[in-house]
């Protein structure tokens, strides 16, 4: 077990009706798509290990989808040259904690996996879906990148009691209808009785829950943005950990 926390939740989804229910979207300000916080540092190192030791467990990318990943990884450094804490050369970038990571055009979301705290999802149209083209994938909330890999929007969302036919509907309309130019973010949330990121399940297998043991709240801020050359949506997540005791009595309660 890893335990990698934030010092506190920026975002607490269950607070407020509209963050609670699907899809409950928020625009995205310019800048704000990609987030440095206080675990920066241990996250980008748990990556590094989970890369080095998981392979394709958490990083997978068809041959149609390579053009989108070169195109999310320029995006990627784009938006790091308009933050303080980072260095954007030709060839390298300097991170915030002080690592020197090069610049791989041949292994594009590898490379974006040193760099930033987020996964990244590559969904492309396929007839009337949106599939799962590639992924960096280093911290799933109980779901496997090998089960759902080339898989369309309603067969990834198949165990989610909430995902009903009409949210299916209206999450891939939300998917045609993005513009490039205007990025979301919603947010969800998890208890666990487990902090570690990594925590891949399939279908089939249920998340145990210790009544007994410490709780942990996981939430996931995701992003959803268009790529305006090759069409491709991103589907980013920032996660977030906190142990129960950071938590208000008011969060509590609300939950």
């Amino acid at each position: 077990m890893v335990e990698i926390c934030q010092g506190a939740l920026p975002h607490k989804p269950w607070r407020q009706d509209h963050t609670r229910r699907l899809p409950g979207l928020n625009p995205i300000a310019p800048g704000a798509w990609l987030i440095i916080d206080d675990a920066y540092g241990a996250q980008l190192a748990y990556k590094a290990r989970l890369m080095a030791e998981k392979g394709g467990e958490v990083v997978q990318l068809a041959p149609e989808a390579e053009a989108a990943a070169g195109e999310l990884l320029a995006l990627v450094l784009r938006e790091l040259k308009g933050k303080p804490d980072f260095e954007v050369q030709e060839t390298h970038v300097t991170c915030p904690d002080g690592r020197r990571v090069m610049i791989d055009h041949d292994a594009p979301l590898q490379t974006c996996g040193q760099l930033v705290q987020e996964d990244l999802c590559i969904m492309q149209k396929q007839g009337d879906e949106h599939v799962l083209t590639g992924a960096l994938l280093c911290f799933p909330a109980s779901w496997s990148l090998a089960q759902k890999f080339m898989r369309p929007l309603i067969a990834i969302h198949d165990p989610v009691a909430s995902y009903n036919a009409d949210i299916a509907r209206r999450v891939q309309r939300l998917f045609d209808g993005i513009q490039v130019d205007r990025p979301m973010w919603r947010a969800n949330f998890l208890t666990y009785s487990d902090p570690d990121l990594f925590q891949p399940r399939r279908t089939q297998e249920r998340r145990r829950v210790d009544p007994d043991a410490p709780k942990w709240m996981r939430v996931e801020r995701q992003g959803l943005r268009k790529l305006p050359e090759t069409g491709a949506v991103i589907f980013s997540i920032h996660t977030y950990v906190v142990p129960f005791c950071a938590l208000s009595e008011d969060d509590i309660i609300a939950l």
